[in-house]
């Protein structure tokens, strides 16, 4: 076999649990938090990117694992939780590397690093994505599979968190090429897959084709189809309806809400998107279609900027037909950097980690950040707002959206009965109000002010300790 398996099953030695039959300490944000400011001799190193993932932007020096430390200690603190709970919440359940070899369209063996990473199972499987990208690496699986736990209990499905990728650059591969690196992987995640372990998703570099490829492949060994393996599938293969948009549609829900809860005005609202994949542009057509003015968007090659508002359905028609909304009609053009730093009501994130930085957050002119992506704002840049009075309703609450519908996929692939999209969207509606009342709850019960976040963190959090506390802890 080519796997090789890291720390499966990791075993997590907290002697303050459940020991001495006592209380463990404390922990004290005050205390406890760990600042990186260059010099300070905790700096993590340089990850070796111009950008982060290889995006435009400030240049990467941390480690996203230390962010996810720093959120959890900061909502732990408020929360009064003991040490050996927060250490295991930091802890992922298991961790595998696989090694996968490629026959390339060439005949050249390549060998390709893949990923798994179940962070939590307490409330129920594993959910998380799969992500093709050159700037993968463990620790931002780590990462994004605990994002995902959180994820998963501020609104109240019964996942838990995973993550998952390959270091690879797809869009230099064949399809015949993908294909195979898709069924590799699979194949050597197969035993740690399932309706009832662990669920993948598409992410960044993989859409509803990759999905049908894990499916085929994980039914194939099997020997019957297993539809509940995956989620984001095609239709035809048990997908649900609504999946596809459900992320942006939830940013949208997501959005009116903030601003209702801030006070705001939400018709004519300017908003400025930053990525226009899949996230960024089912959230500026929802959006604009919902009467808010959509003024700038930008991809992997920069932006465009129209003071009076994009014509969004024509832009969709354009990044169709050239593959950049560069050159839009009727548009200036302007950089990523540019892009965060214009005056809106609401700038959304959409692209990729660590975008709003310590480096830049004091140039973010927007009333309201609410994140699309999965870590766009690094821990320091999200001091620097809530000093500045910037509310940033984080990515574990505003992109829940896409979660959410998977779960309804994943239920109705159980029962074999789909619903209609009327019915899926009228669902995630009620998911998403909900979640966001519990996260306002939360930062009036903490006086929390515009911490948003941390508010998020608590509802999560305490969802997930509680849950464990029920089960208890098997010998």
């Amino acid at each position: 076999m080519a796997r090789t398996r890291l720390l499966l099953d990791q075993q997590v030695n907290c002697p303050g649990l459940l020991a001495s039959g006592g209380p463990a300490s404390v922990l004290s944000w005050t205390t406890q938090r760990r600042f990186r400011a260059p010099g300070d001799g905790m700096a993590v190193q340089q990850r070796g990117r111009g950008g982060p993932l290889g995006r435009p932007g400030p240049a990467r020096n941390e480690n996203p694992v230390d962010d996810v430390h720093e959120q959890v200690d900061q909502a732990a603190a408020v929360l009064g939780l003991r040490a050996s709970e927060v250490e295991l919440l930091k802890q992922p359940r298991r961790q595998v590397i696989v090694s996968l070899p490629i026959r390339m369209d060439d005949g050249e063996l390549r060998i390709f690093t893949g990923y798994r990473v179940l962070h939590d199972n307490t409330r129920g499987p594993g959910k998380g994505g799969i992500r093709y990208h050159p700037a993968v690496d463990l620790d931002e699986v780590k990462a994004l599979a605990a994002w995902m736990s959180w994820k998963c209990a501020l609104v109240d499905v019964a996942f838990g968190g995973a993550k998952g990728g390959i270091t690879c650059d797809p869009k230099g591969f064949s399809e015949g090429e993908l294909e195979r690196l898709t069924r590799r992987y699979t194949a050597e995640i197969f035993d740690l897959i399932g309706p009832t372990l662990d669920i993948p998703a598409p992410d960044v570099g993989t859409d509803s084709r990759v999905m049908a490829w894990v499916l085929d492949t994980y039914s194939m060994k099997k020997g019957y189809v297993e539809p509940g393996v995956v989620t984001g599938k095609p239709l035809l293969l048990g997908g649900s309806q609504g999946r596809e948009a459900a992320t942006g549609r939830g940013l949208l829900v997501t959005t009116r809400e903030a601003l209702r809860h801030l006070g705001r005005t939400f018709q004519g609202a300017h908003i400025v998107v930053q990525g226009f994949g899949n996230v960024g542009s089912n959230a500026a057509r929802l959006l604009a279609q919902a009467g808010m003015r959509v003024i700038a968007v930008s991809d992997v090659r920069g932006g465009v900027l129209n003071q009076h508002g994009l014509d969004v359905p024509r832009l969709l028609l354009y990044y169709k037909e050239t593959g950049s909304v560069l050159g839009f009609p009727g548009s200036a053009p302007l950089t990523n950097d540019e892009l965060l730093s214009l005056e809106c009501d609401v700038l959304m994130p959409c692209a990729l980690e660590a975008q709003i930085t310590e480096h830049n957050a004091d140039r973010i002119r927007a009333r309201l950040v609410v994140e699309g992506a999965n870590g766009p704002t690094t821990s320091e840049a999200d001091e620097i707002l809530v000093a500045r009075g910037i509310p940033t309703v984080p990515d574990i609450m505003a992109n829940a959206g896409g979660v959410v519908v998977s779960y309804f996929e994943w239920v109705q692939d159980r029962y074999g009965y789909f619903w209609p999209e009327v019915e899926v969207n009228s669902r995630l509606e009620e998911k998403m109000v909900a979640a966001y009342g519990a996260l306002r709850e939360a930062a009036d019960r903490y006086n929390l002010g515009y911490d948003l976040r941390t508010a998020a963190y608590t509802v999560g959090l305490s969802r997930l300790v509680e849950s464990r506390r029920l089960r208890g802890l098997y010998a």
